[in-house]
């Protein structure tokens, strides 16, 4: 069973730095994750058009195209190879700033970010394949189920089907902790997380993402 349950959208690079704390903590304490999606296209889709521009609707679009691939890698391939994609279409859609590209032609950037994470490039060609959207759907509800609506990405879930389980949206951080900084975070947040009781606690100021 999984330590923790994360679900993502890749093009957000706010679920991106906290993957990557939670692989930095996974790493020091081996710990098992396992990926799940929540797709900000079908969160925002019925949104006023003033507010979801068209810039946010490729954007999140881009991020569709990715999980159609995730999860066809999930079917033949499994958990670990995943995180792998997720790895490389963090690393080019936040670190090289390249998540226009998926845009111009999905099937040849997924397979380009396949073979980065050595899988089969040939998975590539799901990125228009719609009958994913219902799993990804699913697992949409399914983190909304955990922690209400009025949320984005990333949501977690510590001690997943234990009877502390506790899930939340975040933690939002602008810079991806490290060693002891990381493990401190964790221990603090899975506290919180599992508490009876504990809903929400929040700070709206925040830095500008640092991807380093």
């Amino acid at each position: 069973m999984a330590d923790l349950e994360f679900f993502f959208d890749p093009v957000c690079p706010w679920a991106w730095i906290t993957s990557r704390w939670v692989t930095e903590v996974q790493q020091l304490r081996n710990y098992e994750v396992e990926w799940r999606f929540i797709s900000l296209k079908m969160i925002n889709q019925d949104r006023a058009e003033d507010w979801y521009t068209t810039e946010y609707r490729a954007a999140h679009l881009a991020g569709l195209y990715a999980h159609r691939v995730c999860d066809e890698v999930r079917v033949q391939h499994g958990n670990l190879a995943v995180g792998a994609l997720y790895t490389a279409l963090g690393n080019a859609f936040h670190g090289q700033q390249r998540r226009p590209e998926i845009n111009l032609d999905p099937v040849a950037f997924m397979a380009e970010m396949l073979a980065a994470a050595g899988l089969p490039t040939a998975v590539a060609a799901h990125a228009h394949d719609e009958s994913h959207d219902g799993y990804i759907e699913q697992e949409t509800e399914l983190a909304f189920s955990r922690t209400g609506r009025d949320v984005g990405t990333p949501i977690i879930t510590f001690r997943p089907g234990r009877a502390d389980e506790g899930s939340f949206f975040g933690p939002v951080i602008s810079a991806i902790p490290r060693g002891d900084a990381a493990t401190r975070l964790w221990d603090a947040i899975e506290v919180i997380a599992t508490s009876s009781g504990m809903s929400e606690l929040k700070r709206s100021n925040r830095a500008s993402p640092d991807f380093g």
